[in-house]
């Protein structure tokens, strides 16, 4: 049924106009509401019962998917987080964070505060349930209910959201992180409400770096400053999770120092992978190819995309600015990567300046000497990469800060490999 079908059957049910319906359902949905529970706002709006089109099924959290209705569960909550957002027109303040039950956890927004803390056993009546960034969500709203259990419900999960950074993905919400702050800057956006100040930058720990926003922009936030943000959500940002701090956000600056690693964490193409994005890891392996499009490019002038003969697929035909890269593909027996790199650290592979590239592309008449010498140097080697990673339907890729050859003992390292693998 589209969004067609559904405005006419509630039009026809509460005798209002079919347009103003429709209106509604639209902008109700394009806050990602669901459409069950969209539907019950407009019949309350309309003098309606709210009631839903179905019974809710009792299941347990590892059985609940994006195709079911409504459900009841009952769970432990692990993390409760506060966050505003526009919500038909208006600011409306939601609650968010993580159940969980002894099959597993499930991520939820309760539409109103319904009084529950990390820790306590409660069981969820009608709770809607929508699909967010691939998995089920819950959806807490007027028309469920939620009742207090005397049981405690035993779980094999930490409650009260504190995490370490690398352990952070893209959809958590209501997590408490202990960090550094490395980078700090304030800067001003064109935000919902017109041009808004915010401050960003990295933050680190024991485990690892990540990027942040504070959208309110805290002065307090400077570097070489230790802080516990309490009530953090994270969101993806540029294929990397970003710590988001937000107005009910506690800043507490901490009495010891955060122990921060210069280095990178080390770790296997697979399980780099299988995160599904990482921001500053390092990871080893040998160059199986340096593909094409490697070398001499050109660039559009407007939006920065590889120029193909001459040709922007945005901007069309256009007068492309020189530039030189290298995507190399980089195995590590766990899978594999594409190490994207820069002008600087192209140049460095290539032993030469770009200039010194393009003047040799002209003797040669041939571009492609300078991707071909490139290749010549470092496949079949092994390299050590470091850089952010990002996962998308295309594959994994590195933006390479560095890239060099691996020092390593080959044979200790496979050791290893195969221990893990054995475990």
């Amino acid at each position: 049924m589209d969004v067609d079908e559904h405005a006419e059957e509630l039009a026809s049910a509460l005798g209002v106009d079919k347009a103003e319906v429709r209106s509604d359902l639209e902008n109700l949905l394009s806050y990602s509401v669901p459409i069950d529970e969209a539907k019950q706002s407009i019949r309350r709006k309309h003098g309606g019962d709210g009631g839903g089109d179905a019974t809710p099924t009792t299941k347990d959290v590892a059985d609940v998917t994006p195709e079911d209705g409504n459900v009841t569960v009952t769970v432990r909550v692990l993390s409760v987080g506060q966050r505003s957002i526009q919500y038909q027109g208006e600011e409306q303040v939601i609650r968010e964070g993580e159940f969980a039950d002894e099959t597993g956890t499930i991520s939820y927004t309760a539409w109103e505060d319904f009084g529950f803390e990390p820790g306590d056993s409660i069981t969820v009546g009608n709770a809607g349930v929508r699909e967010w960034d691939g998995r089920p969500e819950l959806n807490v709203g007027q028309s469920s209910t939620v009742a207090v259990e005397t049981t405690p419900v035993e779980v094999p999960y930490e409650v009260g959201g504190d995490s370490d950074l690398v352990d952070l993905r893209s959809g958590d919400r209501g997590r408490n992180v202990e960090v550094r702050v490395l980078e700090s800057e304030e800067r001003v956006i064109d935000g919902r409400d017109g041009e808004t100040a915010i401050r960003s930058g990295v933050v680190a720990d024991e485990t690892g770096r990540l990027p942040f926003t504070d959208w309110k922009a805290r002065s307090e936030l400077r570097e070489g400053h230790d802080f516990r943000f309490e009530d953090v959500y994270v969101r993806e940002f540029r294929g990397v999770p970003q710590v988001n701090l937000s107005e009910f956000t506690t800043v507490t600056p901490l009495a010891r120092d955060v122990a921060v690693d210069d280095e990178a964490p080390r770790m296997g193409i697979a399980e780099a992978v299988g995160s599904g994005g990482l921001f500053d890891v390092e990871l080893v392996g040998n160059v199986l190819e340096v593909r094409d499009g490697s070398g001499l490019i050109e660039r559009c002038p407007e939006c920065g995309r590889v120029l193909q003969n001459g040709q922007c697929r945005s901007h069309g035909d256009v007068e492309g600015e020189d530039d030189m890269r290298v995507k190399a593909i980089v195995d590590d027996g766990t899978g594999t990567v594409t190490a994207v790199l820069d002008r600087e650290l192209t140049e460095e592979l290539y032993g030469g300046t770009m200039e010194e590239a393009m003047t040799a592309a002209r003797d040669a008449m041939d571009k492609e000497v300078v991707a071909d010498e490139i290749r010549e140097r470092i496949v079949g080697r092994e390299y050590r990469v470091r850089g952010n990673l990002s996962v998308d339907d295309y594959g994994a890729s590195v933006e390479a800060s560095e890239f060099e050859r691996a020092t390593d003992d080959p044979g200790a390292r496979a050791t290893a490999l195969l221990a893990e693998v054995r475990s």
